[in-house]
Parts: structure tokens; sequence; C-alpha cells
């Protein structure tokens, strides 16, 4: 049996299919040394292989060419495209849209969340709430951002459990009135459920933990071009609620751009958040 098995393994040994991709030989001498987004086609026409950003297209790439864990889809790969873009913001905003609309195969990361969900406190209580019920992009004291439930509730037992915060007053477990919860016995709660710390120092504690996880609201009333530039070209990426519409090179095509609604878009929130709010970058209201 175990000799069978090694024989399996072998077979599907990457380092033992890897061949360097002749085929792909032909791409190489164009690809550019410039930021942008590079994909891998088999002979589908509809699903790509693979969609990679990266300020040097050419420098990647050839890293992908050479990279045995990648022998199966370097094999199924027939031909490379690319799109450049005039930096490193422009280059991750494309990449994410492109895998979001075109779903490549060999792309496991940045595909669609129907799931998101973050931490909101009313009333001094957190409570796990769903981007389909709230506007993520409009709405105040919003914390962290989490693909389900589950990972939202996991983060508060996290917090609850770094700072020896009560359970029940995290909404996480209910609490016997007038007793204190089964972590205060085990030292693992500073005792805000039987009066041993104060409802506002807990309050206070919760806050600071949260406040590094802050889901910053959409600072404008309406979308807004970020001008990237870099010597031989400018693109404004024009955003809205945190969701990228798109890049454009004058202010007349940005009018082109769909202004439908969206619902918030993590990725793009993850991506713009810090350029955005930065300053560092020069920002147009379109609006």
């Amino acid at each position: 049996m175990h000799k069978r098995l090694s024989a399996s393994r072998r077979e599907f040994d990457p380092a033992e299919a890897y061949q360097y991709p002749e085929h792909l030989r032909c791409y190489i001498a164009s690809l550019p040394a410039l930021p942008g987004v590079y994909v891998f086609h088999s002979d589908s026409e509809v699903m790509p292989l693979y969609v990679g950003k990266s300020v040097n297209i050419r420098s990647r790439v050839m890293s992908h060419l050479r990279t045995v864990e990648e022998a199966r889809m370097l094999r199924q790969a027939r031909r490379i495209t690319w799109h450049e873009t005039a930096g490193e913001i422009g280059a991750l905003l494309l990449e994410a849209q492109m895998i979001k609309q075109l779903q490549p195969l060999h792309n496991k990361r940045l595909r669609r969340n129907r799931q998101l969900c973050s931490i909101q406190v009313v009333g001094g209580m957190p409570a796990v709430v769903s981007a389909k019920e709230i506007d993520f992009a409009r709405t105040p004291d919003l914390f962290g951002l989490f693909s389900s439930r589950r990972a939202a509730q996991q983060s508060l037992l996290n917090i609850g459990d770094s700072e020896s915060l009560c359970y029940s007053l995290l909404g996480l477990e209910r609490l016997s009135h007038g007793r204190p919860c089964f972590r205060f016995h085990l030292g693992r709660c500073s005792g805000a459920c039987c009066g041993k710390e104060s409802p506002e120092d807990h309050q206070l504690r919760l806050m600071d933990a949260l406040q590094q996880m802050r889901v910053f609201c959409w600072p404008y009333s309406g979308p807004i071009g970020l001008v990237e530039e870099r010597e031989q070209q400018r693109q404004i990426h024009v955003v809205d609620n945190w969701y990228y519409l798109g890049s454009v090179e004058t202010l007349e095509q940005a009018s082109g751009l769909s202004r439908v609604s969206h619902s918030f878009d993590s990725d793009g929130y993850k991506i713009l958040s810090r350029p955005i709010l930065s300053g560092k970058h020069a920002i147009i209201e379109l609006s």
C-alpha cells in the first residue's frame, strides 16, 4: 500500500513535471518592465488561467516561468497578455477588477465575497453586521472587514481574551443575573460583569482594541478621481463609495463610466483607503 501511495505522489510531483515553457518564449521579448497587470491564457477565450499584477511586469512574469510549483498552469498556458498602468495603485485596482469579472482558474484570492461582515458598536454593545444589511461605505462605527460572521465573532473572542474583557458584555454569551461570568473565576475577565471593573473602563478598553480595525466612511459626497502618474503615463482612477469604477486618462472620459450604485467592495477599500486618506495623491471631486 505504501509503495503505491509513494508512486502516486511521485507521478504528481511538480519538480518532476516541470519543464521550462518554451512555447511561451515568444512573448518574453515584448514584456514591459513597467507597472501593470498580466494574464496567462489557455485555449479558452472566456476564462483565463491566471491574472497577476506587478510594478515590473517583465520581471514578475519571468519569475512565473521559472517556478516549479506552477508547472501545471504553465503547461496549460498558450499566450500572455498585459495591460500597463501608471503605477502600483492602478495595477492593484485593475487586478482585483479583472479577477472578479473573469474568475481565473488559478486565482484563489480577491474573488467576490458575498458574506462580508463587520463589527458595529451600538449603545456600547458590539454586534456583527452584514454588508447586505447596511452600507459599509456610509455607516460610522464599523470595525474590521471579515469574510463571514464566524470570522467576525472570532475576532471579538480574540479581543476579549487579549484584553481580559467580559464575554457577556461583548454579546458572546449569556450571564446569570447578579453572578460573575465563568471566565472571571479563571482570572480571564477583569470583572465588569460583577462590579470589579466599571462598565466605562471595560468599554474604553474595548474601543481601544477595535480602533485599530476602524472602517473609515467614504469622505466625499460623490465620486472622485485619484491621480496617479509616472513619466509617460497619467491615469485618473475613478472611485465612488470605495468602489473602483475604472481608470481614464482625461476628466472627459470619466463622465462615461457607469455611476450605478454598487455594494461595498472590501478589496477596493483595502487598496484605496490609505492612498486617498493620506493626502499624498491629487484628488479631483467629480460630482
